[in-house]
């Protein structure tokens, strides 16, 4: 099933967020194959952390700069990154997928961790927009959550998940893999690789075009 939005995009501190734990291997795993030998890697909506943290310590090679647009999530990230002495964890960002600047420059590669069935589409349209101006040709947007597919029915946990977010904001909601497939083409991107996952999610990998 997919993650609680309180564990991974909402979390209100810096002990440990449950989901974290049991995807944070299986998405490295990806990673690895994803990810360029060295750079900056700007991961969007960075909740608690721990992601940017556990990634970091794993790939020593590559600089992670967390994000957030949370005050409190800010505050998780910056205890979790002195908690762990790593030196290629920059100091978080406040940055809103879905506003019309970043105070970021450049990156060689992008990760959006459950966030864009836990915003409104206008996250997703400025993820995308951003990421087209901000990556070279060839370079990594990695995207990963449970999504809708054409032609399968939405598994019971994933449709029970679907159900309690949009309870929460008529604007969440998992979203249909095609709409994303085509807004990333609208921005330059080319067609994803696409990565099943545990518990009815998927790695979604697109790459500048």
């Amino acid at each position: 099933m997919a993650t609680d939005p309180q564990e991974e995009a909402g979390t209100t501190s810096w002990s440990a967020a449950p989901a974290v734990g049991r995807n944070r291997d299986a998405i490295l795993a990806v990673l690895r194959q994803v990810l360029p030998p060295s750079g900056l890697v700007l991961e969007v909506a960075s909740g608690s952390g721990e992601h940017a943290i556990h990634f970091a310590a794993a790939l020593p090679a590559l600089t992670f700069q967390p994000s957030d647009p949370a005050a409190d999530a800010l505050a998780s990230i910056a205890a979790w990154a002195r908690e762990s002495g790593l030196g290629n964890v920059l100091p978080p960002q406040q940055l809103d997928a879905g506003a019309p600047q970043w105070p970021i420059e450049t990156a060689d590669a992008i990760l959006c961790i459950n966030m864009i069935h836990i915003a409104p589409w206008a996250a997703a349209e400025g993820l995308f927009r951003q990421a087209g101006r901000l990556l070279k040709t060839g370079a990594p947007l990695y995207l990963y959550g449970p999504y809708r597919r054409p032609g399968r029915p939405l598994e019971p946990s994933n449709a029970a998940f679907d159900e309690s977010l949009r309870r929460r904001d008529p604007e969440w909601g998992l979203r249909d893999l095609e709409a994303v497939v085509a807004l990333a083409a609208a921005n330059g991107f080319g067609p994803p690789e696409v990565v099943e996952m545990p518990a009815n999610n998927l790695s979604v990998i697109f790459r500048a075009g």
